[in-house]
This record gives structure tokens, sequence and C-alpha cells, in this order.
């Protein structure tokens, strides 16, 4: 388990990080979002034991980050961090090495995740003779081959196709279930809801929206009306509560600023004609970003 508790670093007079508290149990995936700035990659150094002339305590079961414990930990940064004179099994050597590893053994983790990534034939080709999601696959690799404690995954699928994002995230959930305590952060804010179970979102280096992703989204005020069928947009825009109506294929969405307004809108829609579906959703997680990172940069 990690545990972030009451951190702040500062630069000077610049807070990078200010109070920051949250815990990522085991086996669990947590998002880390914020605009660039945020603070998250001084958070994500922070943890690595890069950055250590901060306020507060980040423990991983219970002990402070040092040599021992930093092995335990996996890193995919968001930029390309291989070294692209280097083939792909001196690559992962090298890293295997620093996280201390016997070489016989990365090998063999090595030619599983080639298998698992479907490259196995570039096991000795150079870093730079690859595609950019191949070399994003040996990233993933290098990030993993220490089987570790805790996963920091920086913008994992930058870069690559759907068809290689759907390889990505089957192999993260296998590792969540084998215990491994991931720290997720993008800006792709469908991934974070599909993955995560508790967020926070940072500006300016202090949480502003923090907690269950289910409980965020309920508590929120805004809903979405889904309606398929013939309305009048203008009628129903100058009714109490509508923000907006937008129409994607044959569906309009009606963004309301409170659920109290539900009941006096489904009458008022049920009048029309060949009205089709009206449900209540929950705002998307990218609606409440905005929302939240929006009012708190103002």
């Amino acid at each position: 388990m990690l545990k972030v508790d009451n951190v702040t670093k500062k630069y000077g007079e610049i807070v990078a990080v200010n109070g920051l508290s949250f815990t990522v149990n085991d086996g669990e995936i947590f998002g880390l979002l914020g605009l660039n700035g945020a603070g998250k990659t001084t958070t994500f150094r922070m943890i690595l034991g890069l950055i250590d002339d901060y306020t507060g305590d980040i423990t991983i079961d219970g002990e402070h980050i040092n040599y021992k414990i930093s092995d335990k930990i996996g890193f995919l940064t968001e930029e390309r961090s291989l070294l692209l004179k280097m083939t792909v099994l001196e690559q992962i050597i090298y890293y295997g090495v620093l996280k201390s590893i016997p070489v016989s053994d990365i090998e063999k983790r090595l030619d599983y995740w080639l298998d698992r990534f479907g490259i196995s034939e570039y096991k000795n080709r150079k870093i730079k003779e690859l595609s950019k999601g191949n070399q994003q696959k040996v990233q993933f690799i290098s990030a993993i081959i220490n089987e570790p404690k805790l996963l920091i995954l920086d913008e994992p699928f930058s870069g690559l196709d759907p068809i290689n994002v759907e390889l990505f995230k089957s192999v993260i959930m296998d590792l969540k279930k084998k215990g491994t305590s991931i720290i997720f952060s993008s800006h792709r804010m469908e991934h974070v809801e599909l993955f995560c179970e508790n967020l926070v979102v940072l500006v300016k280096g202090k949480s502003v929206l923090q907690g269950k992703l289910s409980k965020i989204k309920k508590d929120y005020k805004k809903k979405n009306l889904l309606v398929r069928g013939d309305i009048n947009k203008d009628e129903i825009m100058k009714c109490d509560g509508v923000e907006k109506i937008d129409k994607v294929n044959d569906e309009y969405i009606i963004s309301i600023s409170d659920e109290s307004y539900v009941n006096s809108l489904f009458k008022k829609i049920s009048k029309y004609d060949n009205i089709l579906k009206f449900s209540v959703e929950d705002p998307s997680l990218n609606e409440i970003f905005i929302s939240i990172v929006g009012d708190s940069y103002e």
C-alpha cells in the first residue's frame, strides 16, 4: 500500500505540491489527474525517491522510500526514455540490473513479455529500428520487468493504435489482479473512468477533487438527459434548469443544472410525439473535470 500523507514540496517561493494526501491500496488503480503543471510530475518524483526535500510522509507498506523500496517501483514515463542505439535485450537488461534483478531472470521475464506483446522477433533489434508503438511496448516492459509492487503509468496509451490500446488494457488489468498498486495518469478521461475507482484532481499542486469516482459523479449536481424522439429544441431550451442541448446522431443530450428539474422536463418532453427514450445519466468524468478545473483556474 502506498500512502502519501500531507506532502508539500516548494521550489523557492513556488508551491509545486500543497498538502497532498491519498492512499493506493494493493490491487487498486488510482487516478492522479491534472493539467500540465498541476504537480503530477513532482508527485511522481517524490514517490520514486528522486526528490526528498519535502514535508510530510510517503511510505510503501509503512516504509519510507529508499533504494530497497524504489526497486519495487515501476514507472512508465510520458516521454520516451529509451536508449535508441541499444537492442531491446540490452535495454531491458540495463533497466533490470538497475533494479537489482539477476540477468538470467531478466531475460526469462523479457521473453515472456515480448511474446505477450507480440514482438518476440525484435529482441535483438535496436530500439531506433522499432516503430513508435513498439518502442512504447518496450518502454512498458522496462517499467514492469522488476515485477513492481507499485507501478506509475503516465499516459500509457500515448502513440498506440486501438488494437494495442486493448492489449495494454489487458496487461494493466492482469497486473491489478496480481495485487500491483497502480497510479494511472492520463488526459483521456474515458480511460480514467475505465480503470480508476478512486482519484484525485490537482490544480496548482493542491487537491480540488478527491474520492470514489462513483460518489463524485453521484454528488455532482449537473445531470444529462438522453432523449430520442421528436422534440422542439428551442422550446426545451427555455425550460428552467436547461443549460444546453446537443444532438449526437439521433439522440439529444440535454444538460441540466440540477436533477430536481428532471420531473418537470419529463412531463414536458412526454407530451411530444414519438419519444422513444428518456433517461437520466450522471455526467462524464470529462465534463466534471472541465467544470472543476476551469472553475479553479478562474
